[in-house]
C-alpha cells in the first residue's frame, strides 16, 4: 500500500483520541483554558455525564475575533511566548484541545474581549468550521459542547454509565479547584445538585479552607501543615493525622506548579513517610503542592498532561518525605480527642440512663441473682444480692492513689486508676485522659528498637534453650533468606532441618517473649513483601511486629508506679499519640467538654 497523507478530519479525530478520552477529559481541558485566561469564576454544567452536553463559562479575558477563528485550528495557542517547550508556565500549551473536541462533537464558542464592541461566536461540528459571527455575551468565554463522540460512534460504547462519567467530571473539577482556591467554581448538572466553592485567599488559610470544602470538615480538623524547601524546590500543603485514613490511595493529591498530576512518586513518598503510623491496609489523605522552576519539570510527557517528569526526582521525593515526617512528628502527641476523632469521642458519651430492656417471656424473677433473700418472717434479709456487683474492675480506686503536684502538671497527668486491666485513667489540671496501655507501650518499644538500630544494632539476649519453630519448607526458606535482616534486630535464627528453624537469640528489649509466635508472625509479614519494597520499609515492618510482641499486653495489671512510669515514657517518646498501626494511644477529655456533657455549660 503506498504512503499517503491523511485528511485533516481524520488527523483531528486521531488527535482527539489522545486528548479527549471521556467527558471528564473535555471538562479538564476547558477549565484549564479558563484558568489560563485569568478567570475569577468558572461554571461547569453537564448533562448525561457530559455525553449529551458540557458547558463551561468563565469571566476571563476572552478572545478577539481573529483569535477566535484561529483557536479552533490545530496547534494554535496563545500560551507560549516563544518556542521554548522547557519553560511551560500555563496549564495548556499544545493547542490541540479545541480542534480535537470539535472533530468529535458539536462545539460552539462564544467569547468577548474587553477591546471588542460585542461578543463573537464560532461553531465546529464534526470538524467542519463555521464562519465567525457576532453574538451577545457580557464578558469572558462560554464553550458549549453537545453530542460528544457523535462523529466517532465507536467511542461511545467505551463510556461508562452517566453516573460514573459524572463522577469523573466531578473529580476533575475538584482537583482543579483544590489547585486554585482563589477562583470560584460552580459545578451543576442533571445528575447532581449544584455545588459552589467560593473563592478564598491564595494563602495557606485559603488553601486549607478550599481543601476542607472539598475533602470535608473531618479532613480540615485532622489537617497538619507540611512544608519543606531546598535547592529552589518548595513542597507545601496539608496531610491528615494518622487517625484520618482511607481504604485506598485515592485521597492523595499532588499539584506541580498548579497542575494536578497523578504520579507514582507521591504514592511511594507518602507510604514511606507514614510507615511508622499506619497499618498496611490504610492510606492517608494528603494534598501537596510542589513549586519549582518550570525548566526542572517536563509537563509534555503525556497527551492529557496528567503526568510529569522531574529532572531531579530524588530531591522532590526526599522533600515530600521530609515535609510529611516533620509534620507528623510535630503533631505526634495529638490525642484522638483533639483531632478527627474528637467529635466521635464526645458523641460516644450519652447523658442519663439507657432504658432497661424488657425481660424475656416466661421470665422467673426468683431465678435472678438479684432476687432478695427472704428472712423467716417473710421480710428481705439485710444482705441483698442486689448490691453485690462484684469486685471493681479498676486495680486501684481513684481516691487511693496519691497525686503529687509535679505529676499532675505533666502533659499526660497523673495515673489515678486502671480499668479492665487495659486502660489507664489519668488526671490533668484541666481534664482527664484514658490511655490504652498496650498501644502506648507498643509505640515506646518500636521507637526504642529504631533508636538501637540507628546506634549500631539491637542488643540481644541468648536463650538458655533454643526455641524450635516448625514451618513449611517455603516459610523456612523465606526466614533463612532474611536471616541477616532479622539479626540486625536481635533475632538470631539458623536452620534446624528441612522444616524448622532454631531461634537462639531474641532482642533484650523485648524481655520474655514467645519466640515461636514472634518468628511465625515475622514469616507471615515477610511473605507479603514486594521485592520492590525498599529495605528501610522492610526493616520497619520487622520492628513493628517485634514491638507488638514486646509491649505490655492488655489484661496485665499495673501498679501505680508502673502506670506513671509508662506515662512519663510516652511524654519522652516521639509520635506517642499513635501506635505504629495508626491507632490512637490515648483520648483526652477537657473539663469544658465534660461539663457540657452534664449540662453545666
Amino acid at each position: 500500500m503506498p504512503v499517503r497523507q491523511l485528511p485533516e478530519t481524520i488527523v483531528n479525530r486521531i488527535a482527539a483520541g489522545e486528548v479527549v478520552e471521556r467527558p471528564a477529559s473535555v471538562v479538564k481541558e476547558l477549565v484549564e483554558n479558563a484558568i489560563d485566561a485569568g478567570a475569577r469564576a468558572i461554571d461547569v454544567f453537564t448533562d448525561g455525564g457530559g455525553r449529551r452536553r458540557i458547558t463551561v463559562t468563565d469571566d476571563g479575558h476572552g478572545m478577539r475575533r481573529d483569535d477566535l477563528a484561529l483557536a479552533v485550528e490545530r496547534h494554535a495557542t496563545s500560551k507560549l511566548d516563544d518556542e521554548d517547550l522547557l519553560s511551560i508556565r500555563t496549564l495548556g500549551f499544545r493547542g490541540e484541545a479545541l480542534p480535537s473536541i470539535g472533530a468529535v462533537a458539536r462545539l460552539a464558542i462564544t467569547t468577548r474581549h474587553a477591546a471588542e464592541p460585542h461578543a463573537w461566536t464560532i461553531a465546529v461540528e464534526g470538524g467542519a468550521k463555521s464562519e465567525v459571527a457576532p453574538a451577545a455575551l457580557t464578558c469572558g468565554t462560554r464553550v458549549d459542547i453537545r453530542d460528544l463522540f457523535f462523529a466517532t460512534p465507536a467511542r461511545l460504547k467505551f463510556l461508562k454509565t452517566d453516573r460514573t462519567e459524572a463522577d469523573a467530571v466531578r473529580e476533575a473539577v475538584r482537583r482543579l479547584a483544590m489547585a486554585r482556591p482563589d477562583i470560584a467554581f460552580t459545578l451543576a448538572g442533571e445528575e447532581r445538585a449544584p455545588v459552589t466553592w467560593a473563592a478564598a485567599l491564595p494563602d495557606a488559610h485559603g488553601r486549607l479552607a478550599r481543601l476542607g470544602d472539598i475533602l470535608g470538615a473531618d479532613f480540615r480538623a485532622a489537617a497538619l501543615a507540611a512544608g519543606a524547601e531546598r535547592e529552589g524546590v518548595t513542597v507545601e500543603g496539608f496531610a491528615a493525622a494518622p487517625s484520618f485514613t482511607r481504604a485506598n490511595a485515592l485521597g492523595q493529591y499532588l499539584f506541580v506548579n498548579g497542575r494536578p498530576v497523578r504520579d507514582k512518586l507521591i504514592l511511594g513518598a507518602v507510604r514511606a513517610a507514614y510507615a511508622d503510623y499506619l497499618p498496611r491496609d490504610r492510606h492517608p489523605v494528603v494534598a501537596l503542592f510542589v513549586t519549582l522552576d518550570p525548566r526542572e519539570v517536563d509537563a509534555n510527557v503525556h497527551p492529557a498532561k496528567t503526568e510529569v517528569r522531574f529532572r531531579n526526582a530524588g530531591l522532590v521525593r526526599a522533600l515530600i518525605v521530609h515535609a510529611l515526617k516533620e509534620a507528623l512528628a510535630r503533631e505526634g502527641r495529638r490525642s484522638a480527642a483533639n483531632v478527627s476523632g474528637g467529635a466521635a469521642v464526645l458523641a460516644a458519651f450519652r447523658p442519663g440512663f439507657a432504658p432497661r430492656p424488657a425481660p424475656p417471656a416466661h421470665w422467673d424473677w426468683r431465678a435472678s441473682p438479684a432476687a432478695p433473700t427472704l428472712a423467716p418472717g417473710g421480710f428481705a434479709d439485710n444482705t441483698q444480692t442486689t448490691f453485690d456487683v462484684g469486685a471493681p474492675s479498676a486495680d486501684a480506686r481513684a481516691d487511693t492513689l496519691p497525686v503529687a503536684a509535679d505529676t499532675i502538671d505533666h502533659p499526660l497527668g497523673a495515673a489515678r486508676a486502671q480499668l479492665h486491666d487495659t486502660y489507664i485513667v489519668t488526671q490533668t489540671r484541666d481534664g482527664l485522659i484514658v490511655v490504652d496501655q498496650h498501644a502506648a507501650h507498643e509505640r515506646i518499644v518500636y521507637e526504642r528498637l529504631k533508636a538501637q538500630m540507628a546506634d549500631g544494632g539491637v542488643a540481644r539476649q541468648l536463650l538458655l534453650i533454643p526455641a524450635i519453630v516448625e514451618c513449611d519448607e517455603a516459610t523456612v526458606e523465606t526466614l533463612l533468606a532474611r536471616a541477616d535482616d532479622l539479626a540486625r534486630f536481635g533475632v538470631a535464627i539458623e536452620s534446624f532441618g528441612p522444616g524448622a528453624v532454631a531461634v537462639r537469640e531474641t532482642p533484650a528489649l523485648l524481655g520474655r517473649v514467645d519466640a515461636t509466635r514472634l518468628v511465625r508472625d515475622l514469616a507471615e509479614h515477610m511473605a507479603e513483601w514486594d521485592e520492590a519494597l525498599p529495605l528501610e520499609r522492610r526493616l520497619l515492618h520487622v520492628a513493628a511486629t517485634m514491638a507488638c510482641h514486646g509491649s505490655v499486653r492488655a489484661g496485665r495489671r499495673l501498679k501505680a508506679e508502673e502506670m506513671n512510669a509508662l506515662l512519663r515514657e510516652m511524654e519522652a517518646t516521639p509520635n506517642s499519640g499513635q501506635c505504629n498501626h495508626g491507632r490512637p494511644t490515648y483520648v483526652e477529655l477537657k473539663l469544658d467538654d465534660i461539663e457540657k456533657l452534664f449540662g453545666r455549660r
